[in-house]
């Protein structure tokens, strides 16, 4: 599955499953393909972007946010909070808590979320933008989606933090190369953790 996995920058990924499953998609390359299914994390500009929705968006694309992302993105979104479970496209859509511990970027209140996306038999946990909280302890998850920069989210030691409370066969870092986190910070991480990690390389 980890070859299914593209990582766009940042906090975006696609998944091809089938579906094809995007996370956060911002500042896509060019002729992206379509979505079967799009999931946003929070409104924050870096992953709530109205206009790379638009552009992988088909007619019947299904678009899921939590309350706030939902906001700028429009009609004809699915609106979700933590806790909440979907069946979409063939696969199954978990929302779970993400927020800060230490720092004001993403208060609990703002009912941010991460999902965890069942394709093929394997759980996907993209953890959305957090630090290690106490949620992160009943969820499992065979590849884990981790934010390395710090600064707004988790550093490396911290995700190393989320890994061994998830307890994945494979994390991948992300949260680098755009605005904060570097290569640097995904290589320090891999030397933290205890499980596989792959770190990534753009796609395009």
């Amino acid at each position: 599955m980890i070859d299914r996995i593209h990582w766009l920058g940042h906090a975006s990924f696609r998944i091809e499953g089938p579906p094809t499953i995007y996370i956060d998609p911002w500042q896509l390359g060019s002729n992206p393909p379509p979505a079967d299914l799009i999931l946003v994390t929070h409104d924050h500009y870096d992953h709530c972007s109205p206009d790379d929705v638009a552009r992988i968006r088909k007619a019947d694309t299904v678009v899921i946010a939590n309350p706030g992302a939902a906001k700028k993105l429009g009609k004809g979104v699915q609106v979700v909070k933590a806790g909440d479970r979907l069946e979409v496209a063939g696969v199954t859509v978990e929302a779970v808590p993400a927020y800060n511990v230490d720092k004001s970027f993403h208060p609990k209140r703002a009912g941010h979320v991460g999902y965890v996306v069942t394709v093929a038999g394997t759980r996907i946990y993209h953890t959305g933008d957090t630090d290690p909280i106490p949620e992160m302890e009943g969820v499992a998850a065979d590849i884990l989606l981790v934010p390395v920069s710090g600064t707004y989210v988790a550093d490396a030691t911290q995700a190393a933090e989320i890994v061994r409370a998830v307890k994945p066969k494979t994390a991948i870092p992300m949260h680098i190369g755009a605005i904060v986190g570097s290569q640097a910070d995904a290589e320090r991480f891999k030397g933290l953790a205890d499980c596989q990690v792959v770190v990534p390389e753009k796609e395009g």
